[in-house]
């Protein structure tokens, strides 16, 4: 009786759980084909000499640079053009009557997708995510259905900067019930907060695709981030007919913990849909408990207390991954800004990838999240306004409808910098925008950025339509604002454009650059190795230091915050120079994701954690004059000394954020003491290097998950016989590794350098390097080695488990 028992419960169970959705990582196993092939997408094709890869995938990092790729500089220098990919895959015979689907996160761009031979539809954006019912074309069991997609990025220029080419973000094959909850069919809000409770708001749209009604009960139940239930409730019995059924209910949590840039707690939601006793869908939508608000006067408030916002822009490339989204590298990213005190990202200027989003959840940013860089007007001959008029629609509801649920958006934007501000079709297509999303979302406050500031001359503003008011640039503009624009709530969508080489220094330091000083035709000064000087005082001419913008933002309560330009280097937009020039100057950050000088203005601006950062470097020609810049926090003032004699103290004065002293150099060790009160906070030195004489390996990891996926980022420094590193050697490294991994990329921040991002060797710029290691579904120990001519070699060990 309980061997019967027991079979009857696993069988039930197995029942039940086969019922459920499950959502299956498809990125592996694919094919694929660079070129055009009409044929390509029939049954019975013959894909034997494709290429074999694993999702997510970006051909174009893989290419070679040229000056003659049609994507041009601006974009990277790289190749795009037209990519096939196919995959092979089976369906259970248990699947048979459900619903499935395959779900694109992301394919740059004019993907068209086919099942079996079957066309399922084009999506000209590369950015939005989208799905397509497979069901009616599917072979079940042991016959092997075939997908195809073409992927044309052949038109160009398309773009202001490096898209990448491919199905570059995951792709994942969904199977529900034929009743379920929709695809982004999950809304919830949390409109009453206070210390005891919090009301839980949901709204799920079910479909029926059985063909007949059905009785059904929902059930609601809330887990804290410890996965207990802290809220649950359960509809009376509601039929579903076919088609799809609204359901809205309201939950209470009690004392909740609330989400915020510091204490980002999540909560996750989970519906059960039951019929007859069986479970026909398990959902779970992860969310978070916050409020928040914008004053007109005061600025930007969560959960009630006051925050500036401490935001960049991102584009959306991963440096020497491309476009190729993994999580790891994301990961990374805003590990490096949250140290530096960052608390926003905007997602310059497309819909992101699903993985930043829930990132930023986890780790406490907030997220700007933008649709559109152009609407009807170009900014480029093939760019997005093409598509516009047809999709604009469709791609802003999918954006929102994909979003809505992450608690680190606050803010939509429609648009960046968008050509129709200056025409009356800018108020008319404002409105139709801002419509779009609030009748998906009235929880979030709608902006575009805009470069206009007159507002008789502003279009987009006269539509009335805007929540927000965001201002790139002109930061001389700011005090009149309030006067301009009365009554209305502003931030800083855009700051700086400053720009920057990683290591590089020019002197003197204390003039201001404007590169390219207009905009009239391509900029022919600068230097002759095409880098800027690392001081912050070199910007374009519509910028700012990062220094003067951030001051700027900063005196007033008014403007609630800013999105500096930009957090990372991106390839692609190389201002102020052309070809050979191929990658962004303006980063805090470089594009091998060193940190530049300015970094640590911002730590020391941004954060409580005391900073003293000392720089430049200090190997020189003797009886150079020299520059010496510290940013530092947390102390009074800050003591030079040099090989043991005091060269002053220096204290901010007025509104400066750094001190200086001009050194003629001599070869020895630059220290520098902050104090506050007399007492020591901070001691840093820098030491005068010898010849480069030995390479080092740090990893930013001990060990890898042998997953396929995980990366271990290793920076490779060159140093001299004592360990100290050599600020400029350029010795090409070549790297070698044994084991269950593959090196992923190389870099190293130049924005000139034309080397392959995909060799196993890599040029230092200013004395460092970077290898990217990417583990396979092998566990094993893996060994990382270095080798550079004349140089002692390095090797690095780590297990993959």
């Amino acid at each position: 009786m309980k061997k019967l028992f027991l079979f009857s419960l696993i069988f039930l169970i197995t029942r039940q759980l086969a019922a459920q959705r499950a959502m299956v990582d498809f990125n592996g196993g694919w094919k694929f084909y660079l070129g055009d092939d009409s044929t390509a997408s029939q049954p019975g094709y013959n894909d034997n000499a494709w290429r074999q890869l694993d999702l997510p995938h970006d051909w174009s990092i893989e290419g070679s640079f040229s000056e003659k790729h049609p994507a041009t500089f601006n974009e990277g220098a790289l190749p795009a053009g037209i990519g096939w990919y196919s995959k092979e895959f089976t369906i259970p015979e248990t699947s048979r009557g459900k619903q499935v689907s395959i779900y694109f996160e992301g394919v740059y761009k004019n993907s068209e997708v086919w099942i079996n031979g079957h066309y399922l539809g084009k999506r000209p954006s590369g950015y939005i995510s989208f799905y397509y019912p497979l069901s009616p074309y599917l072979k079940w069991g042991k016959e092997k259905n075939r997908i195809a997609v073409r992927v044309d990025n052949s038109a160009q220029p398309d773009s202001r900067w490096y898209t990448g080419s491919g199905i570059y973000r995951n792709v994942w094959l969904i199977t529900t019930s034929a009743i379920a909850v929709d695809h982004w069919g999950t809304t919830i809000a949390t409109p009453r907060i206070n210390n005891s409770s919090a009301a839980v708001a949901v709204r799920l749209a079910i479909v029926n695709k059985s063909g007949k009604p059905r009785p059904i009960t929902v059930q609601l139940v809330v887990s804290d981030a410890a996965g207990r239930r802290v809220a649950t409730k359960t509809t009376a019995q509601l039929t579903v007919q076919d088609s799809v059924t609204d359901l809205s209910d309201v939950l209470t949590v009690a004392r909740p913990q609330l989400w915020s840039v510091r204490k980002p707690v999540l909560y996750s939601l989970k519906t059960i849909i039951r019929s007859g006793g069986q479970v026909l869908d398990v959902c779970e939508t992860p969310f978070g408990i916050r409020s928040f608000y914008f004053d007109a006067a005061k600025g930007f408030f969560l959960n009630g207390k006051y925050l500036k916002i401490l935001g960049v822009c991102n584009h959306h490339d991963l440096g020497a991954l491309g476009a190729a989204v993994n999580e790891k590298a994301l990961e990374r990213q805003l590990r490096l800004l949250k140290d530096m005190g960052c608390n926003a990202i905007r997602t310059a200027h497309n819909p992101p990838a699903p993985q930043l989003l829930a990132l930023c959840d986890k780790m406490g940013f907030l997220v700007m999240d933008e649709a559109f860089d152009m609407w009807v007007k170009r900014k480029n001959r093939q760019d997005y306004h093409l598509d516009f008029e047809a999709w604009h629609k469709k791609d802003l509801e999918d954006q929102v409808r994909r979003d809505r649920n992450h608690p680190s958006v606050f803010i939509w934007s429609i648009g960046n910098e968008i050509r129709e501000q200056f025409d009356s079709s800018g108020t008319r297509i404002t409105r139709e925008l801002v419509n779009i999303v609030k009748g998906l979302d009235t929880t979030r406050p709608v902006t575009s950025a805009l470069t206009e500031n007159i507002p008789e001359k502003n279009f987009i503003y006269q539509s009335g339509a805007l929540d927000l008011l965001g201002f790139n640039y002109k930061p001389e503009a700011y005090p009149d604002l309030p006067s301009k624009f009365p009554g209305q709530k502003l931030f800083a969508s855009e700051t700086g454009s400053a720009l920057a080489t990683r290591g590089h220094y020019d002197m003197p330091s204390d003039s201001a650059r404007r590169w390219p000083p207009d905009s009239k035709g391509p900029f022919t000064g600068g230097n002759p190795d095409f880098t800027v000087s690392a001081y912050d005082n070199t910007f374009a001419y519509w910028g700012a230091s990062h220094e003067a913008a951030w001051k700027a933002v900063k005196k007033y309560d008014f403007i609630a915050g800013l999105f500096a330009w930009s957090g990372f280097d991106f390839l692609g937009e190389p201002v102020p120079y052309q070809w050979p020039a191929r990658s962004a100057y303006y980063g805090i950050i470089d594009l091998a994701g060193f940190p530049k000088d300015v970094y640590y203005l911002y730590q020391s601006e941004w954060t409580n954690k005391p900073v003293l950062h000392l720089f430049p470097h200090w190997n020189w020609t003797p009886g150079k004059s020299v520059d010496v810049w510290a940013y530092y926090n947390e102390a009074d003032e800050v003591e030079l000394y040099l090989n043991g004699k005091s060269l002053g103290v220096r204290k901010k004065e007025g509104d400066s954020l750094h001190v200086m002293w001009r050194v003629p150099f001599e070869p020895g060790t630059l220290k520098a003491v902050s104090r506050k009160n007399g007492h020591t906070v901070l001691t840093k030195e820098i030491r005068t290097a010898g010849p480069p004489a030995k390479i080092r390996l740090v990893a930013d990891n001990k060990r890898l998950k042998a997953d396929g996926k995980d990366l271990l980022f290793v920076t490779v420094g060159i140093t001299d016989a004592n360990g100290i590193p050599v600020p400029t050697a350029d010795k090409e490294v070549r790297f070698s590794l044994n084991g269950p991994g593959l090196i992923a990329g190389v870099d190293n921040g130049s924005q000139t350098s034309t080397e392959s991002f995909k060799a196993p060797r890599r040029k230092a710029m200013n004395g460092l390097c970077l290898a990217i290691i990417q583990s396979t579904r092998q566990a094993g120990k893996l060994v990382l080695t270095a080798t550079a001519d004349g140089l002692e070699p390095a090797s690095l060990v780590v297990e993959s488990k």
